[in-house]
């Protein structure tokens, strides 16, 4: 599984990142987790608002910072 955290590098793009890696913790699975803050890179997802979260190359949240109970709800429907 790769999980992308995409934003700027604001606090709430860091506040997703943190989320995201202990959901990946408490749930064990087996995921890649990347942080891109390259602006183009961002665009090129079709995520305009930022904090984005991207599981598998499917967009799952933007623009708001889902809480800790969301993200896990969203890596386990990934699986």
């Amino acid at each position: 599984m790769e999980i992308k955290v995409l934003g700027s590098g604001c606090a709430n793009c860091k506040k997703l990142l943190e989320y995201v890696q202990v959901a990946v913790k408490e749930l064990a699975v087996d995921a890649s987790v990347l942080y891109v803050t390259d602006y183009i890179e961002i665009v090129k997802t079709g995520i305009m608002r930022t904090p984005g979260l991207m599981i598998d190359g499917k967009i799952v949240s933007y623009g708001r910072v889902p809480n800790s109970d969301e993200v896990k709800t969203f890596i386990q429907n990934a699986k």
